[in-house]
């Protein structure tokens, strides 16, 4: 084994910036000469900060209040489920354009009257739409929020 082919770790002796010349690393330290970044008590900058112009955060009116992350529930009304018939869930509302889409939280609510006998399969519904529900006869059961079909592979 020679001196030359010895595996030395990288960091095995650390360096001692600002300890003279024969540390490697005198005078300046490797801060080079002058300015800002060269002073001591200089810090990076932080990334929101544009160069002495107005900083985007500060610059961006502060809107009051709270905006949830959940989606609200999409409404339908006792009285509009009074055209349709047997089980009624996500599918069937947006068939029957009550709701924009399948694969959103539904909540019935009341409003009119309700004659149709219908089981009713959604997220959420009032207690007196419940109510309203089983007094035409029919039932209402909690169902989980339908998922989006993946899509397939297109290389096949």
């Amino acid at each position: 084994m020679k001196y030359n082919d010895l595996i030395v770790e990288r960091n095995a002796r650390p360096t001692r910036a600002g300890r003279g010349i024969a540390a490697g690393r005198g005078k300046t330290a490797g801060r080079g000469t002058k300015g800002q970044k060269a002073r001591t008590g200089h810090k990076k900058m932080p990334a929101t900060f544009m160069g002495g112009q107005r900083a985007l955060m500060q610059a961006v009116p502060k809107l009051k209040g709270f905006k949830s992350l959940h989606k609200k529930a999409e409404l339908v009304y006792t009285d509009n489920l009074n055209g349709l018939t047997g089980i009624v869930d996500n599918f069937i509302l947006a068939e029957a354009n009550l709701i924009t889409t399948p694969y959103t939280k539904v909540k019935i609510i009341t409003r009119g009257d309700l004659n149709a006998k219908i089981e009713l399969k959604t997220q959420f519904a009032s207690k007196t739409a419940i109510e309203m529900i089983k007094k035409a006869g029919g039932s209402f059961a909690k169902a989980k929020i339908p998922a989006r079909p993946k899509a397939e592979d297109k290389a096949e």
